[in-house]
């Protein structure tokens, strides 16, 4: 008996390492890929700063390729991937074209045969509705939109990889837009919810609406965003599902925004966000509010402006997509005039939760133990019937 319970507790003990050391090994090699960053502002220009708004350059060099991260505010707020095939890659900006903001070329990532895959994001607009029967859907109660190509924008305010750009419309009385991008050099998790799981080929952007005057008591927004990319732009949204909420309480599922499925590979770029927003600074459980987000769909004629998008694409591909904040039952922006969302932007596979070693653990041990007592009971039972039987003296 007592070798049969050795036996059991020393393979519950295997299964359990089984689990810990997979998810130990694969938190290590995420750590043990790191890129080197550097941050320039305005590169390649001599002070004083541009007149329109900044160009900050992240570059994040990896064993054979280079990340390119451009984040400008001439025009609307653009953040430019180039991802190249060179450790030695380069961003060359030809300034006085550059600012006369209608001149493909001014921009280039030298040399331009290292050059896998681009995309862009382009915040475009900002949109407000008067939800007066609270449905949240947005129809004919749109009021005039805010083009974010329009704001007056502050200087970018830098801080290691991370970099605050915030403005507002000529038409606030109060309150701001801003947005704050953040580039990873190695696999990690934000802290704050949503929490989102990043990977050094990644970059993430937190948008935050705080303190505007609403038109309505009743208002609710949405956030229009438009895809720039080459022969290949992000033109599909795809849903995984998930059963683990560990890291992002009550939210199951994760959004992509993908090029098309023949040409999604592990050099794809990629927007990844989970479909939650919050109404307070300091996010929490009890402040979220479900986004939803409209199908990607083609914007020719209807791009918005952005000197960066002019000066890097000759002929660019956008598709445009709303994601709208709240849902019916939901309280309206007017209560606390705050609205946070965050998003992901990155090259490769879109970095998946998977369960931590407290739930792996917790796994383990609720579904071994009972197993363990099956097998155990079973193997009691035979060994009695055994002795049962070994103790009867047949009669000659």
């Amino acid at each position: 008996m007592a070798a049969l319970w050795s036996c059991g507790a020393f393979c519950f003990y295997l299964l359990f390492l089984l689990l810990v050391s997979s998810e130990s090994q694969r938190v290590f090699r995420g750590e043990s890929f790191r890129r080197k960053l550097s941050v320039e502002l305005n590169p390649g220009r001599p002070a004083p700063p541009p007149p329109g708004g900044d160009l900050l350059h992240v570059r994040a060099v990896g064993l054979n390729d280079t990340l390119h991260f451009l984040f400008c505010s001439q025009g609307a707020p653009t953040l430019l991937l180039v991802h190249t095939n060179s450790s030695s890659s380069t961003v060359e900006v030809d300034w006085p074209q550059f600012l006369m903001r209608n001149v493909s070329g001014s921009l280039r990532v030298e040399p331009e045969s290292s050059i896998l895959q681009s995309n862009a994001i382009v915040f475009s607009r900002l949109l407000e509705y008067d939800d007066v029967n609270d449905t949240a859907n947005a129809t004919s109660d749109l009021f005039p939109p805010y083009d974010l190509q329009d704001f007056t924008w502050a200087p970018l305010n830098l801080s290691g990889a991370s970099a605050l750009l915030c403005g507002a419309a000529a038409t606030f009385a109060n309150g701001s837009l801003c947005l704050k991008l953040t580039v990873f050099d190695s696999e990690g998790r934000d802290q704050m919810l949503p929490r989102l799981l990043h990977s050094a080929n990644s970059s993430q952007l937190e948008v935050w609406l705080d303190g505007l005057l609403p038109r309505a008591s009743r208002s609710r927004f949405l956030l229009e965003l438009q895809a720039v990319g080459g022969a290949y732009p992000l033109s599909r949204v795809e849903v995984r599902r998930s059963i683990d909420d560990e890291f992002t309480p009550t939210i199951f599922k994760v959004l992509q925004w993908l090029p098309p499925l023949n040409r999604t590979s592990h050099g794809s770029g990629f927007l990844q966000w989970k479909p939650v927003s919050y109404r307070r600074s300091s996010p929490s459980v009890e402040e979220g509010s479900p986004t939803r987000s409209s199908l990607p769909r083609p914007q020719r004629g209807e791009e918005a402006f952005s000197a960066l998008i002019t000066a890097f694409y000759a002929e660019p591909e956008t598709f445009g997509m709303n994601v709208s904040f709240g849902i019916s039952g939901e309280p309206f922006y007017n209560r606390t005039r705050f609205l946070s969302w965050t998003v992901l932007m990155g090259v490769g596979t879109p970095p998946m939760d998977s369960f931590s070693p407290a739930v792996l653990i917790m796994m383990a041990v609720g579904l071994g133990t009972p197993m363990m007592l099956l097998v155990l009971g079973g193997v009691c039972i035979c060994v009695r019937k055994r002795a049962s039987a070994s103790n009867y003296e047949p009669i000659n």
